[in-house]
């Protein structure tokens, strides 16, 4: 009887997540699933400014980052049992803006076609066990130079989009061409002024370690640019309301172009991208919270795989860019989170965030920007691991991270890292250290350049 007795004062939440065996409480969860959420909400205001740049409604995308967020950390909550969350991923959302669209020329509904068909394979993939073993095949030296190559362009993005840099006035005489392709803007007033004083608050904040410093940083940035007429107010100073409707973004897809040579190259560079952001933060976070198990492996992975492939998938339905596993859940679990509870907190607050989106709206791109920028920066710790002293090593990934943000494309930047990597590899008698898959994959990108 006594035992029954003890069975039945076990909690919900405690059956759910099994909160005695990871040594953790309730509370500790919850308070730990609000801090990741305010170190990474963020992005409820940056995705929808990167993606807007293509010409989609800022308000509808506002709706559909902060639910694919929400839907995909509950998967994460639910069905891994593990502490992390899911937005969709800077880095894979500038390609999609900057490369896709604005660059290859491609319509909006034809790179969210390629997020879905993404989201399906990663589907497909998981289910198989096959996402490990593509992710094994891609050299480790350049799995790092991505992300750094990623943290240079997102921070670039910041200072573009601000003011604080801007396009040179380049044109051609005599042969040669004149002035520099880029150049510091206006710092001394409007947008550029307010995002060096945002940078300013923001690297002080994340200096002192205060939890939610981009957050804090965006929105006392935002009050510091009302009387500075950069911040506009809205018509009505009412900060709770319905979400914005998704009408316009709502499966928007076009197949008319998914056969061609350059959308499989944007199909394989989405898959590329989403898969290191995913498993390299899984493995990041788990080892910071000392998850590993007894062989080095993550935990759960398969299942935390599929929670990004589901998200991914519902995301393009609902006109967002790829979802994956965000580095800033190491905060929650620096904060004592170790289950799904974690990540469950964390879907709550994104669902608060739905009915707040006059307050989220109404930010400027000036005080996003430091946001983005110091993100750029938290991607760049890889490059301490790089052997810089091994040249068939270095020069990949010395390539791979200059060309990101020189070129303005993550693809671009991938390519030249891959080629080199196997040029070097085999004119150095190292083809050992290269699988069969990466000789598959180069040879794609080599069919990219021979087809212009």
């Amino acid at each position: 009887m006594e035992i029954t007795k003890t069975n039945h004062s076990i909690s919900p939440l405690e059956k759910a997540f099994q909160l005695k065996e990871h040594g953790t409480t309730v509370k500790t969860e919850i308070m730990a699933g609000i801090t990741t959420f305010m170190t990474m909400a963020y992005i409820l205001v940056v995705n929808p400014s990167i993606l807007s740049a293509t010409g989609m409604d800022f308000g509808a995308l506002f709706t559909a980052t902060a639910l694919s967020s929400l839907v995909a950390t509950l998967v994460m909550a639910l069905y891994a049992n593990l502490p992390y969350a899911l937005a969709p991923a800077m880095g894979p959302n500038a390609f999609f803006a900057f490369t896709v669209v604005i660059g290859m020329g491609y319509s909006w509904q034809t790179a969210l076609t390629a997020v879905f068909l993404e989201g399906i394979l990663f589907i497909i993939l998981t289910f198989f066990n096959i996402r490990e073993a593509i992710v094994n095949a891609i050299p480790l030296t350049l799995k790092k130079a991505v992300s750094v190559g990623i943290g240079l362009f997102i921070a670039f993005l910041g200072l573009y989009n601000s003011g604080i840099v801007v396009t040179g006035m380049f044109h051609v005489g005599n042969g040669k061409l004149d002035g520099v392709p880029v150049a510091i803007g206006h710092i001394t007033s409007g947008s550029g002024l307010l995002a060096l004083i945002g940078l300013a608050i923001t690297g002080i904040l994340l200096a002192r370690k205060v939890n939610g410093a981009l957050l804090l940083g965006i929105l006392t940035t935002t009050l510091i640019g009302i009387p500075m007429g950069v911040t506009q107010l809205p018509e009505s100073l009412k900060f709770i309301s319905a979400p914005p409707s998704l009408n316009p973004i709502l499966f928007q897809f076009d197949f008319s172009n998914i056969f061609s040579t350059e959308m499989l190259i944007v199909l394989f560079t989405f898959l590329f991208v989403d898969m290191f952001d995913t498993v390299g933060t899984l493995v990041g976070v788990a080892t910071k919270a000392n998850m590993l198990d007894e062989k080095g492996n993550v935990p759960k992975a398969k299942e935390a795989l599929f929670a990004d492939a589901i998200g991914t998938t519902f995301g393009a339905i609902i006109g967002t860019s790829t979802v994956t596993t965000y580095v800033e859940s190491a905060s929650g679990v620096a904060a004592g989170g170790r289950t799904g509870l974690t990540a469950l907190s964390t879907a709550c607050m994104f669902a608060i965030a739905l009915f707040l989106s006059p307050l989220f709206i109404m930010i400027p791109s000036a005080a996003t920007a430091p946001a983005l920028i110091l993100v750029g920066l938290f991607m760049m710790s890889p490059v301490k691991e790089i052997d810089f002293d091994n040249f068939t090593d270095a020069i990949p990934a010395f390539l791979t991270i200059l060309v990101m943000p020189l070129t303005y494309s993550i693809s671009e930047g991938i390519m030249f890292g891959m080629i080199s990597y196997v040029l070097l590899k085999v004119a150095t008698n190292k083809h050992k250290e290269i699988s069969p898959l990466l000789y598959v994959l180069t040879a794609l990108f080599l069919l990219k350049i021979a087809l212009g």
